[in-house]
């Protein structure tokens, strides 16, 4: 049961109309959101035409605007963005669905001359527009036949005007909402209309709408290379059961897309792409589909192999017999402790998790491990710390070594918390031939970093002046 004094329908209610008024009253004086938020519902108690004759007019102005908005003013002006996006779709949107789906592709369309006004760098703006753009399905649902058929012309408009993608990710929620016959016109529409990406993109969603892969899969080859997706047409080629098909596009290179490398792959050197892992789980389901299962296999194998990424590697182990487990995950182990990457080695065995080898591999490469590798040393060392804090401190001290040599005073507060843990793990380490002792530790420390006294000063253990 809610508090007497807590905010709830019931409790407001109780304070009466004309107290709410004045507490509104007062609010919109000085917040200026708010304050169109209750004119939307003002002008919503007089039907959909007043609201949308007042967001009409907040259109207008925000396609005319031309002053640069001053960065301090970021924030009340996203504010001020998203109570038209409300207004819009809660007042409006419950009045008439049709007037309110025209006003918030308009909104949207506002969105290049907003851009060249601010500098959205936190991207705090562009949210505001996403979110907009999100909600146009929910009014579409609501829409009736007649307003649908007519709804691809303004779509259309809108991926002219359009400067960021947010007209081809709309039309592309939408396409699956509309009736076959506005389809099929839609589809001409934007052939007619020319080659650009947009408009086959959509054209896409179209064909998808309609169940046809083959325009699908021929506007795809359309487009650039760097925009196509093997593996998404590949994967509806499996769906379809066109196997042979989905086997060549899967295995067509990617060209483009995004590289990244993780903190492992960065310490090796190497880099892979979000896609390639992608392209051998894909590529093993239509063999298996073909039913070539010992390809598959073997291909799984073989992108844990060279990767030593613990997915592909899961995937294998599901598809073994019984009783074949045991002895490959023993041979996996064995490859990733002989590989001579041994940071993903690492990584993999934190993350499948095999901690006791992980801590192995740590104490048998002890004077090899670079601190400049932070993020898979950090990781294994704070995994390792409970049950194995030899090899924890091991790479504590390769990222303490590191910081301090190199004289990295923006992590010198790294650096005391690696010290402090130290000097906990040391508590429970016996004696042992793989590192000195702490206080062997520390001294060498002082002798080699007694100056730096960014560091020393944010450690209890103070160096001799």
């Amino acid at each position: 049961m809610a508090r007497k004094t807590s905010l709830s329908l019931e409790n407001l209610a109780a304070l009466g109309a004309e107290k709410l008024a004045q507490i509104i009253l007062d609010e919109a004086q000085n917040n200026a959101p708010f304050r169109k938020k209750a004119n939307a519902a003002l002008a919503g108690a007089k039907g959909a035409e007043a609201v949308a004759a007042l967001i009409d007019r907040r259109l207008a102005a925000l396609e005319k605007a031309r002053a640069m908005v001053a960065w301090e003013k970021e924030k009340d002006f996203a504010a001020d963005l998203a109570a038209t996006v409300e207004a819009i779709v809660k007042e409006l949107g419950q009045a008439d669905a049709a007037l309110a789906v025209e006003r918030l592709l308009r909104f949207i369309d506002t969105h290049a001359n907003v851009f060249d006004r601010i500098d959205d760098s936190g991207g705090r703006i562009q949210d505001v527009y996403f979110h907009a753009g999100e909600k146009v399905p929910e009014l579409v649902e609501k829409l009736a036949p007649e307003d649908l058929a007519r709804l691809p012309k303004t779509l259309t408009k809108s991926l002219g005007a359009d400067s960021h993608g947010y007209a081809p990710r709309i039309a592309a929620t939408v396409a699956p909402l509309l009736p076959e016959d506005a389809l099929a016109e839609w589809n001409r529409t934007l052939e007619a209309a020319g080659a650009d990406d947009h408009y086959i993109a959509v054209r896409q969603a179209i064909a998808e709408a309609r169940g046809d892969l083959d325009l699908f899969l021929a506007l795809e080859d359309k487009r650039p290379d760097w925009r196509q997706s093997p593996l998404r047409a590949a994967e509806k080629l499996l769906t379809a059961g066109r196997l042979d098909e989905a086997l060549v596009r899967a295995r067509r290179e990617h060209r483009g897309g995004i590289a990244y490398a993780s903190a492992a792959d960065l310490a090796e050197g190497r880099i892979k792409r979000p896609h390639d892992l992608q392209r051998v789980d894909l590529e093993a389901r239509i063999l298996e589909a073909k039913g070539d299962r010992k390809a598959a296999q073997s291909l799984r194998w073989e992108a844990f192999e060279s990767t030593l990424d613990p997915r592909p590697l899961r995937d294998y182990l599901q598809k073994l017999g019984d009783f074949e487990e045991d002895d490959e995950i023993a041979r996996a182990f064995a490859l990733a402790e002989a590989s001579p990457h041994a940071y993903s080695a690492l990584a993999f065995l934190i993350a499948w998790p095999n901690i006791e080898r992980a801590a192995k591999l740590v104490l048998a490469k002890a004077g090899q491990w670079d601190g400049r590798h932070y993020g898979p040393l950090a990781d294994a060392a704070a995994a390792m710390e409970e049950s194995y804090p030899l090899a924890a401190s091991v790479l504590y001290r390769a990222l303490l070594n590191d910081i301090l040599g190199r004289g990295k005073s923006q992590a010198y507060g790294h650096g005391a918390r690696y010290l402090a843990k130290l000097a906990t793990l040391a508590e429970g380490i016996a004696e042992s031939k793989n590192i000195d002792n702490h206080a062997a530790y520390v001294l060498r420390l002082r002798k080699n970093h007694g100056r730096k006294v960014g560091f020393w000063s944010l450690t209890e253990t103070k160096p001799k002046r």
